[in-house]
């Protein structure tokens, strides 16, 4: 089958019988050569030939022609609806304006060309409308880049010395990559306000990264004096061994000054936290064998100082403090020669006899207490003021009994009870 502008030069006898019978399509014809006319507004124009074909299929292949331009102008309006990129559709139409002019096809071409040149006012409404959201989206990119940088300069304002800087650069590793999500997938910026935004997210980073290094700097010479503080330490510590149990206090002053001797770093801290306690561990062990020994001939001290405790428990009723006294003193110079007991009953005796001690101590001070010279012959003169007042209120009394006054010998009667129990209070 030859091009549809293909001249003809075969036999077309068919195709002109059947264009002699009058009958036509309403947007083309088929001549007797074989020529396809398209009708216009300015009347016919030839679009080309079919020579291989009947003037049906000649009629058909140009309408379709037409069919395939009119596709493109349907999907170039549902683009434009959908909201394509302007640009995109001022450049089609540009392109279907240059097809549909003089195009070889068949059908309503003038309504075509009609429907192109519509979507060009839609162009325009499209190119107002997606500036403004370009601009928007540009505002809303500038501002959301904008808070990033702020993320960052405020992490960089903060007190490098308080800083949990694992943390820090977690963050500031997190914003970064915020960062380049948002310049991969935002609107391209203005390159002014990026390059700006840009400099001062870097300048933020830089100080962070500064701070950090001068941190670990300094945290490292932190470690290295530590580190030798503690090495010393270990050195005397485990000079100690030799002395036994007579090392222990020295070594729990060397353990004061670890504790004051700051951080070395995990690795060396275990290792020579390890050497120390080692060195602790042989001194203590030495400790708790001399205690083993002590213990054993301590324990026939312990069950002779029982004895003896249970045998000076009766003072703690006695009531005559020279014989508690007495007995207290014999108990205590018993008590001396026996000599020690183990250390974790130590504080169970000792509490046995201080309380012995006290009972007999609370009976000399009672005893001080009455026989006082000044705080007798205070007793004695609020005494005898008491019982003249006594004897005073007594004849009131009387004196109100006889004069029959109820009042009175109401108010006597409990002024008089009243003294009376103030003397019995005294003892007297």
């Amino acid at each position: 089958m030859a091009t549809a502008d293909q001249a003809s030069t075969g036999d077309q006898a068919s195709t002109g019988d059947q264009a002699g019978t009058g009958e036509q399509a309403p947007w083309g014809r088929v001549d007797e050569t074989g020529t396809v006319y398209v009708r216009e507004e300015s009347g016919e124009r030839a679009v080309g030939q079919y020579p291989d074909g009947s003037p049906e299929e000649a009629l058909a292949y140009f309408e379709r022609k037409f069919t395939e331009l009119a596709g493109q102008v349907t999907l170039l309006e549902q683009r434009a609806k959908r909201g394509a990129p302007a640009a995109d559709v001022a450049k089609t139409v540009k392109t279907l304006t240059a097809a549909l002019d003089g195009a070889n096809a068949v059908g309503n071409l003038a309504a075509l060309k009609a429907r192109v040149e519509a979507l060009s006012g839609t162009v325009t409404e499209l190119t107002e409308k997606q500036s403004e959201e370009s601009k928007a989206a540009v505002a809303e990119a500038l501002a959301q880049r904008e808070a990033l940088v702020v993320e960052a300069e405020t992490l960089a304002a903060q007190d490098p010395a308080k800083a949990q800087w694992k943390q820090v650069t977690a963050t500031i590793d997190e914003i970064f990559a915020r960062w380049q999500k948002h310049q991969a997938d935002g609107p391209r910026l203005p390159k002014n306000e990026a390059n700006e935004l840009w400099k001062r997210f870097r300048a933020a980073r830089a100080t962070i990264d500064g701070h950090r290094k001068a941190f670990f700097a300094e945290l490292d010479s932190v470690h290295k004096d530590a580190r030798a503080a503690k090495q010393a330490l270990v050195e005397k510590a485990e000079a100690l061994v030799g002395k036994g149990a007579d090392g222990i206090p020295e070594y729990r002053t060397l353990l004061d000054r670890w504790k004051a001797a700051g951080r070395a770093g995990k690795k060396f801290d275990d290792a020579l936290w390890a050497a120390f306690k080692e060195a602790g561990d042989a001194l203590y062990a030495a400790k708790s064998e001399v205690d083993a020994k002590d213990n054993v001939e301590f324990s026939a001290n312990l069950e002779a100082k029982e004895a003896l405790l249970a045998e000076a428990e009766p003072i703690l009723t006695e009531t005559d403090r020279t014989k508690a006294k007495e007995a207290l003193a014999g108990i205590q110079r018993r008590w001396d020669k026996i000599g020690k007991v183990p250390r974790d009953k130590v504080k169970v005796v000792e509490d046995r006899l201080r309380r012995i001690e006290t009972a007999v101590r609370k009976l000399d001070e009672d005893f001080w207490q009455k026989n006082n010279p000044e705080r007798q012959e205070r007793e004695s003169g609020f005494l005898g003021q008491l019982n003249d007042a006594i004897a005073k209120l007594e004849r009131e009394l009387a004196d109100a009994k006889a004069s029959g006054d109820k009042r009175k010998i109401t108010e006597a009667q409990q002024a008089l009870d009243a003294r009376k129990a103030w003397l019995g209070a005294l003892g007297k």
